[in-house]
């Protein structure tokens, strides 16, 4: 079938916001996501922030009192997934944010890999892993991948003149 509609990468999700600000901070704070101009014409509240080859659109729910309440962290829920460099620095920094999370551990074919989950202010479920160590195998065919941070160096440069200019503004 291979790639019917031509799609050439994931552009951003967007997520519904009790508190605009709020989430705001716990992306860039939390996660280390960058906030980038948005364009102007839009007639609602929100932020687009960007980070690891990923952006993500903040909207501010028009009734947050509506919104679902945080639920307790399912694994199964629907979430999005970092890996990183490692995982025990990630708990201890998820521990000294007092963000509470929970930890799972996948076993496959005698590779292991490690699972934070978290929630963010509005019950958005995040995971945090070291899935590099499980390679992506398709079901048709042979070849194997590692689900590698795809250059991270190269978007972490990318990034940087972002960064800068997001520092010179506060």
């Amino acid at each position: 079938m291979g790639n019917p509609l031509h799609l050439k990468s994931l552009n951003h999700i967007s997520l519904l916001c009790k508190s605009l600000e709020e989430s705001i901070d716990f992306y860039e704070d939390v996660l280390g996501f960058v906030p980038i101009r948005r364009p102007g014409s839009f007639n609602f509240d929100g932020a687009w922030l960007f980070g690891f080859g990923i952006g993500i659109h903040l909207l501010q729910s028009e009734n947050p009192e509506k919104m679902q309440k945080k639920g307790k962290i399912n694994p199964k829920d629907n979430h999005i997934s970092f890996q990183c460099e490692s995982m025990a620095a990630v708990e201890k920094k998820l521990k000294d944010m007092g963000i509470q999370h929970v930890r799972a551990l996948v076993e496959e074919g005698g590779i292991q890999v490690e699972q934070l989950f978290f929630h963010d202010p509005d019950g958005f479920m995040i995971e945090i892993c070291d899935c590099d160590n499980l390679p992506v195998i398709p079901l048709a065919g042979e070849v194997a991948q590692s689900c590698s941070y795809l250059n991270l160096e190269r978007m972490q440069q990318q990034m940087q003149p972002m960064v800068q200019q997001h520092e010179r503004a506060i």
